[in-house]
């Protein structure tokens, strides 16, 4: 299943639409930038490493469209960058992407393409080493996971993260069910990580958001794993609203929270979680519900995309190079410690 790709019939990005999930599959073929970036800013494609992916193809898109003209390329490819600002692949992608720009359009797309290879390899080398850490923090009996959003295939290209480990898991005969946060107000978890559950035939269960911290309070998990959009240097945790409160409620029942995620969403240039961009989205993501109008009209809305996690409240994080662990207590305390 290709979620990113570039069309073989001329200079286009080819997107499954995750909007339409899990009513329907369905492709868009972009054959210009501006249609690259709403299908960025819309969620049409989303989750960090594949908007990663998303940015190297729009690159090469801009270098077709500007061929001859390598200061357009960049200028259009740069709006691409900028098209949502948590997630750190999505520039990543870009300017590697444009670092082949002085060779030629075909060269760009050709290093697109080698983007979305290293995140297959990328995937594979980061699930394993999260499950292996998961096996030794769980050893008692098959792991009962609890995770927010979508971190599978469909966030991260072939093998996913977070969702990966738990598949990574589930062929090992190690775990017991998924139990998925339904991931207001996009339903990221109830259309997308349930849909990716099934496919792949692991256990699992829809619970609300609020029911999260409920679920770890109750002995039902045995472990918290999420994904990233952006980790600051000091391992503060930027992913997807609503894990700051599995993260609380994780540290306060001694149960473990683990983020895998590429070494790449680790940003040396941001210091702590207080320095990312937290993007804030639309009202009518949050005004209405299936097509329904939920509340007064003109309601003021707090909406943002992401909360910051603090370091300190994180047992791991696993990339494709290394777990950085801490040593996680209920008081908050932590030290810090890499292998």
């Amino acid at each position: 299943m290709h979620i990113v790709d570039w069309s073989g019939d001329g200079p286009a990005v080819v997107l499954l639409d995750q909007r339409a999930l899990p009513q329907a599959t369905e492709y868009l073929h972009l054959t210009t930038v501006d249609g690259v970036v709403d299908a960025v800013r819309t969620l049409a494609v989303r989750g960090a490493p594949n908007l990663g992916v998303a940015g190297a193809f729009g690159a090469a898109l801009a270098a077709h469209l500007h061929p001859g003209d390598p200061a357009a390329a960049r200028a259009e490819a740069d709006r691409v960058a900028r098209a949502r600002p948590t997630a750190v692949p999505l520039a990543l992608g870009v300017r590697r992407a444009l670092t082949r720009l002085a060779d030629g359009p075909a060269a760009v797309l050709a290093e697109a393409r080698a983007v979305a290879a290293d995140g297959a390899r990328v995937n594979a080398a980061a699930t394993t080493r999260a499950a292996d850490l998961l096996q030794a923090l769980c050893p008692a009996r098959p792991v009962r996971l609890l995770t927010v959003c979508n971190t599978g295939e469909l966030a991260c290209g072939e093998g996913g993260s977070a969702l990966g480990a738990a598949l990574r898991l589930h062929e090992r005969g190690a775990l017991a069910e998924v139990l998925a946060c339904e991931t207001r107000p996009l339903l990221q978890g109830a259309r997308l990580t349930v849909w990716e559950l099934a496919r792949a035939g692991v256990p699992h269960r829809l619970c609300v958001d609020s029911a999260g911290p409920a679920a770890i309070a109750t002995g039902r998990v045995d472990a918290v794993v999420v994904g990233a959009d952006r980790i600051a240097a000091d391992g503060d945790v930027a992913n997807k609203i609503g894990t700051y409160m599995l993260a609380c409620a994780a540290a306060r029942s001694g149960v473990p929270f683990v983020v895998v995620a590429p070494e790449e969403t680790i940003d040396p240039t941001t210091p702590t979680g207080a320095d990312i961009v937290v993007e804030e989205r639309g009202a009518d993501e949050v005004l209405g519900f299936g097509g329904a109008t939920t509340t007064l009209p003109g309601t003021p809305v707090f909406n943002p995309a992401f909360d910051v996690t603090p370091a300190a409240l994180v047992t791991a994080i696993v990339t494709e190079e290394r777990a950085w662990e801490q040593a996680v207590t209920t008081s908050g305390a932590a030290a810090p410690s890499r292998r």
